[in-house]
């Protein structure tokens, strides 16, 4: 697990197009990805395969509704930028279970 730090105060940077892709491929509100930022505990790792030109990272947390999420994201001038955003498969829950121990 990464101990990457995320920016405070807590800021996001939200490109459109990828707003929008969350929720017609995954409905997911951009305001759920924000709530997972904010909810405690959570698990942050470098995604080392997708990090070409700039550092990715993956957090698995969950919304107020206790919707549990996988969002792939990066750090731009200090705010955040959602890549994608969806619900946890079975081995990322187990994965985020255990980073909670």
């Amino acid at each position: 697990m990464s101990r990457t730090k995320i920016p405070k105060p807590l800021a996001f940077e939200w490109d459109e197009h990828n707003k929008e892709k969350n929720w017609v491929k995954h409905q997911v509100d951009y305001k759920e990805c924000e709530q997972a930022f904010k909810n405690k505990p959570q698990a942050i790792f470098e995604d080392l395969i997708h990090s070409r030109t700039e550092s990715r990272y993956t957090l698995l947390s969950f919304t107020d509704n206790k919707r549990y999420l996988f969002i792939s994201f990066t750090i731009r001038a200090q705010k955040i930028r959602i890549i994608s955003a969806r619900d946890q498969d079975k081995k990322e829950r187990r994965i985020y279970e255990e980073s909670k121990k």
